[in-house]
């Protein structure tokens, strides 16, 4: 047990218990509060600088997303034009061997 005169003035003895006086609990609660609201601010802040990162990524990978789309268009139309020019030249070489073949015939 802990002598009386050993308590400092905030603490006084209560059967059993020991218990803060009311005017150094608020200021005990104040400082707690305090701390709190520091560290809660401090999360906020950190959060916040999450968020932003967040964005700027999203907004990046949405313009890229946007330039490989027309990336994908682009080549997609230049595909079927070479498919196109591919089934012409087709066209004219079978034109061409049909025309030798029927020249080996006549001669």
């Amino acid at each position: 047990m802990i002598p009386r005169t050993a308590l400092p003035d905030h603490v006084r003895r209560h059967p059993g218990q020991l218990a803060i006086d009311s005017l150094h609990w608020r200021g005990y609660i104040g400082r707690m509060a305090e701390n709190f609201n520091t560290t809660f601010e401090h999360e906020l802040k950190r959060l916040e600088k999450r968020v932003d990162a967040l964005v700027r990524v999203c907004d990046r990978l949405q313009e890229e997303n946007r330039s490989l789309k027309q990336r994908q268009d682009a080549l997609t139309s230049e595909r079927a034009g070479l498919l196109q020019k591919n089934e012409q030249v087709r066209s004219r070489v079978e034109a061409m061997i049909g025309r030798l073949k029927a020249m080996e015939q006549g001669s």
